[in-house]
């Protein structure tokens, strides 16, 4: 993972300012800053396939990136698609076990044992990952320490507040369509307010017919505080037994099933952690 604080270390070597937008905080204490590019062409993907040794998605921003930086001690927190990437299983454990298309086998040839329909080898290819974010500077990943979501809660009843919103931006990170057999994404999302923010860096899994899953993680700072609360929750739910919950409602089904604010609430959490990180 890159400790060196280039949020990203890959590839296409663009001009350092294309396509960055920086905002600092009115108290002059916190940057954040987003980077959009397009996709990765075909040198940079071999050298990230090198590095990661797994083939990457399908679409893959390697320069994109979001940062958040303190400005005094130069802590920094990034999320980037090369370290997420880095964070996808590259053994069989944990992976999904499923029956899979001839065209499926024919895009991921040599993943998927020969004659062994549903056994996947060498990497996850679902591309799910558990990055919480990049952190370099200041007192480094040694900083974070263990918490809980009730001890330092994200603050809901502040955000809702009708604050101004500065400054906003989404990021996409990565993309794979699972050769149409669903969707892996990975995206990160900011808002900043004249007293607090709240990053989301959100992957999105659905293998249809098969389990739909979230692994949210929310970075919440109040400027005042300097305290930074990272908050991480995994969630996931059979394809079918969301079928059979959305059924009801009046939207079409396979519209809901696209939408991931729709389906988080309906998931069960499998995984949750809350950590802290305080400058000063």
């Amino acid at each position: 993972m890159a400790t060196n604080g280039d949020p990203s270390p890959t590839a296409g070597d663009p001009s350092p300012t294309a396509g960055l937008q920086t905002h600092t905080t009115p108290n002059k204490t916190w940057r954040l800053t987003t980077r959009k590019l397009p996709i990765l062409r075909a040198g940079p993907i071999e050298a990230l396939h090198s590095r990661l040794t797994i083939p990457v998605p399908e679409m893959i921003f390697g320069d994109n990136y979001i940062q958040l930086t303190h400005l005094p001690t130069s802590f920094s927190l990034a999320f980037n698609a090369p370290d997420a990437l880095d964070r996808v299983s590259k053994t069989e454990e944990g992976m999904l076990q499923v029956a899979v298309a001839d065209e499926w086998k024919k895009d991921r040839k040599g993943q998927i044992e020969d004659g062994v329909e549903g056994v996947v080898k060498k990497y996850d290819w679902s591309y799910s990952t558990d990055y919480r974010g990049t952190t370099s500077g200041g007192k480094g990943e040694e900083g974070w320490r263990e918490s809980t979501a009730d001890h330092d809660p994200i603050r809901t009843d502040l955000l809702s507040k009708p604050d101004p919103i500065l400054f906003f931006d989404s990021v996409d990170l990565y993309e794979d369509e699972l050769a149409d057999n669903g969707i892996a994404l990975l995206s990160v999302k900011v808002r900043v307010m004249p007293e607090r923010l709240l990053l989301l860096s959100r992957f999105f899994l659905r293998l249809d017919g098969v389990v739909v899953r979230i692994r949210d993680t929310r970075v919440y700072l109040e400027y005042a505080t300097g305290k930074v609360v990272r908050q991480y929750t995994a969630k996931e739910e059979e394809y079918e037994v969301l079928r059979e919950k959305l059924g009801g409602r009046r939207e079409g089904v396979t519209e809901q099933l696209r939408d991931a604010n729709v389906l988080a609430p309906l998931l069960r959490t499998v995984e949750e952690k809350t950590d802290v990180y305080e400058v000063g």
